[in-house]
């Protein structure tokens, strides 16, 4: 390809992957440039926020009884500030920088799922809002950031402060969820030629760990989310020992989740020191199999260290034992990062750029985090400082040290990649200088503050504790700290708009998303890269102007559509080719209906609530009916050869993968579900109930019908492509109306879930079937609608509601089986 063509290739591209002009682009856009952009911004503004809230805490804790703040302000704030820093700044920094940078790490043109993506970025903006609003209006909770009743039951936090917290953060982990279902099918399928599994970076293995637990630990957060405003709303009563509930059920729930996002927060900060540490010191990563390894192992074991949280709850010293030796064990795969770490500098010659710096600071402060959360899972010791502020500086040890500091070292190494400029002014070296020696006094200070006795969530202390000095030196220093961030932000933005123009990969480093231009452009690369090793640009040098030439493959642009290579999951064979969709309106529309389903209650607007669910399900299904052409197509020319299918007309198309692994999610879900409720049953005071639910023979000869049919259904629409269709969607709707009916008995029989915690879990589990056999007849009446506008019917879309009818039919023979049974043994 001459220069002149590739030329054209690139004016094509730009023209085809460009967002529309003015701000309603920033409304329609789905592109990775811009929703990962938009993404960082709004998480850096609201770390800012966090670190006010931490400078109004410190200033109040610089003096024994400060009268700077009262205690129901001082509770509202240290609320916040945790809240805002876990939920509204740390999850999401790190998922807007994958947006960014997967992508180019892979070698692909975008996210496999552009619309969800963006979909996702506007949820998280409008919980967000909404929950920092509440705050400045004087509605913000004032329970903790981990809401634990019965303090934060409507008896004890009576007004708009918790629902605020329950409402908004569950819908900042729909989006957390949405994006982890986008990067774990990307990583799976949308790479470069050639790039296997052992070949991928390894940002992408952290990532794509990383994203898996999201799906498996935050639906136990959102469950109980769901029980507490339920209780709060409607008297459920899940946590009210009077009637059968337990308020520890509420932690376990939370520390099912809450635990594993030490990691799920740690992992990705990890995944960029892997990716930072060896081009700093010009070498390659050391252990890269072992390091996979440890990252799989850490996520596995974060899931059985939930207990270290609740050691002084009273737990079974059998227990105490087991999840003493389980917390202490996870230093075995971080020890194998850290010292995978320490051979590759050892082995390397390292340059002290700005970015090593950071780094050097995160060994500096995250081992001592670590050995101070080994000191915790010793259960006497933990017993003695549980509650204390040696706890608060243990977890900002492991998650300033551990996290923010690597990530300011990643935004300043792929600086010159996003914005095409590299440093010039130097105010990063002095931030560096004032973060990290202030960091180290303060938090040294709060530990010793908390060896002594000082308690958390205390909002003043007496003279004559010892603590004075102590918390008068910690306050100087942090806000010394907040000064050296403020300048970390000042750098990066004088530097993003007035740094130098710097050449292509100023570092020399080895990854694939060096090959792009700077900064990357909408459409990211020319034609998809060959890679033919584990570091591709050390491999091939001129791989660059090859991909810029059209050498790969998809460079033709004669279809006028946006595309991508899908490859074989295992060996990177190309497989298929992804079309994309365009810009659109509808991740937009569909956020604002889903955020006003949430948010709706909080001002009693249930019909409004109602509405906007009702607006989600055409919404969706009008953004379906638009990805999906009325005709197939059949294999297309993706250059070099090749004649690949098109994505949507095989038989796993992408909706499946992302049905698989948002099923991950429900099904998660629905096992905190049956857990609370064994956990009521065999743990909680006031059990048994006084009578069982006994079921009659016609509903469960209903549901054993209706989950045979739902199974059978979709299976015979499948093989009916090509024939009439009627059959199988008539099996599968009678089988889902079954289903429902059902698990209607249930609730019928048992008609007051607010005297019993057995009864409203009935409803639970009667009502998780009923709505999934509802998902199933929407997804069945949008099959029907296609075959009456004469779409071609593909396997992939009967394989889809497959998938969602068989995880049903199983959890609701799974939800009314535990519903029934007990009575029939009674």
């Amino acid at each position: 390809m001459t220069q002149r063509t590739a030329l054209r290739l690139h004016k094509a591209l730009a023209r085809i992957w460009a967002p529309e002009p003015g701000w309603r682009g920033w409304l329609t856009t789905n592109n990775n440039n811009d929703i990962g952009r938009l993404f960082l911004a709004v998480a850096t503004g609201f770390f800012v926020i966090g670190g006010i809230l931490a400078m109004l805490i410190r200033a109040q804790l610089a003096t024994p009884g400060s009268a700077f703040m009262g205690p129901e302000a001082y509770n509202q704030v240290f609320t916040m500030h945790g809240t805002v820093m876990m939920f509204l700044f740390a999850i999401p920094f790190f998922e807007a920088l994958s947006m960014l940078l997967l992508p180019g790490m892979l070698g692909t043109r975008d996210l496999a799922f552009p619309r969800l993506g963006a979909y996702g970025l506007w949820v998280y903006i409008f919980g967000g809002s909404a929950v920092i609003i509440a705050m400045l209006m004087g509605l913000a909770p004032d329970g903790g950031w981990f809401m634990y009743p019965p303090l934060t039951s409507a008896a004890f936090s009576p007004g708009l402060g918790a629902d605020v917290w329950l409402l908004g953060i569950t819908s900042i982990e729909v989006s957390a969820i949405a994006t982890a279902v986008e990067v774990v099918v990307t990583v799976l399928r949308y790479r470069a030629a050639g790039m296997s599994l052992s070949r991928m970076p390894i940002f992408a293995w952290y990532i794509l760990v990383v994203s898996v637990m999201i799906l498996t630990a935050f639906p136990p957060m959102i469950l109980g989310s769901l029980l507490l405003e339920t209780e709060r709303a409607l008297d459920w009563p899940f946590f009210q020992v009077e009637n059968g509930g337990d308020p520890l059920l509420w932690q376990h729930l939370f520390w099912l989740f809450g635990h594993p996002e030490v990691y799920i927060i740690f992992l990705p900060a990890a995944g960029m020191i892997a990716t930072i540490l060896p081009v700093m010191s010009r070498t390659t990563l050391l252990g890269y199999g072992w390091v996979v390894a440890a990252a799989v192992s850490l996520a596995v074991l974060s899931f059985g260290l939930w207990v270290h949280h609740m050691f002084t709850t009273g737990i079974p010293h059998l227990g105490l034992a087991f999840f003493s030796a389980a917390s202490t064990l996870v230093a075995v795969p971080t020890s194998v990062m850290i010292f995978s770490w320490i051979g590759t500098l050892w082995k390397g010659r390292v340059r002290m750029e700005l970015p090593m710096l950071w780094l050097l600071g995160f060994f500096a402060t995250f081992v001592i985090g670590g050995l101070t959360g080994v000191m915790l899972a010793v259960v006497p010791f933990n017993w003695q400082v549980h509650d204390t502020h040696f706890v608060v500086a243990h977890l900002h040890y492991v998650l300033i040290g551990g996290y923010v500091f690597p990530m300011i070292a990643a935004v300043t190494y792929f600086q010159p990649l996003l914005t095409g400029r590299f440093r010039y002014f130097r105010l990063g070296e002095v931030a560096f200088w004032l973060v990290v020696p202030a960091f180290h006094v303060t938090f040294l200070a709060v530990h010793v503050a908390g060896l002594l006795g000082q308690r958390r969530r205390t909002w003043t202390y007496d003279e004559g504790q010892g603590w004075e000095i102590l918390n008068l030196v910690a306050s100087i220093a942090s806000f010394v700290m907040a000064i050296g961030f403020a300048l970390v932000i000042l750098d990066i933005l004088i530097n993003t708009f007035a740094g130098l123009r710097g050449q292509r990969n100023p570092w020399g480093a080895p990854t694939l998303e060096w090959a792009a231009p700077t900064p990357s452009p909408t459409y990211g690369f020319g034609s998809i890269p060959i890679v033919r090793g584990r570091y591709p640009m050390a491999l091939d040098p001129d791989l660059p102007q090859r991909i810029a030439k059209g050498e790969g493959y998809l460079a033709d642009t004669a279809r006028n559509r946006r595309e991508t290579l899908i490859v074989d999951t295992m060996t990177g064979e190309p497989a298929e080719v992804a079309v994309l969709p365009g810009n659109s309106r509808l991740p937009f529309l569909l956020a604002v209906v889903t955020s006003t389903s949430f948010l709706a209650p909080l001002v009693g607007a249930y019909w409004l609530s109602a509405l906007a669910l009702s607006g989600v399900v055409i919404i969706a299904l009008i953004w379906v009916w638009q990805l999906v052409p009325a005709t197939t197509e059949g294999p297309v020319d993706a250059g070099r050869g090749a004649l690949l299918p098109v994505a949507s007309e095989t038989a796993n198309p992408p909706g499946w993968w992302g049905s698989l692994f948002l099923l991950l999610a429900d099904g998660v879900h629905f096992g905190s579900l049956v857990f609370g409720y064994a956990f009521l049953w065999t743990v909680a005071p006031n059990w048994p109930p006084s009578s069982y639910l006994r079921s009659e023979v016609w509903p469960v000869m209903l549901a054993l019908g209706g989950a045979v049919a739902l199974i059978a259904g979709p299976r015979l629409l499948a093989r009916a492509i090509g024939r009439p269709a009627l059959p199988g969607l008539l099996v599968a709707t009678c089988g889902a109306l079954a289903l429902a009916a059902a698990a209607a008995s249930v609730m019928l029989a048992r008609p007051a879930p607010e005297g019993h915690a057995y009864d409203a879990t009935l409803w639970l589990l009667a009502g998780h079937t009923a709505f999934h056999a509802a998902l199933v007849l929407i997804m069945l009446g949008y099959l029907s609608l296609r075959r009456i506008a004469g779409h071609a019917l593909r396997v992939g879309e009967a394989r889809i509601v497959s998938l969602w009818a068989d995880f049903a039919a199983a959890t609701g023979l799974v939800a009314l089986g535990a519903a029934w049974l007990p009575g029939a043994f009674a």
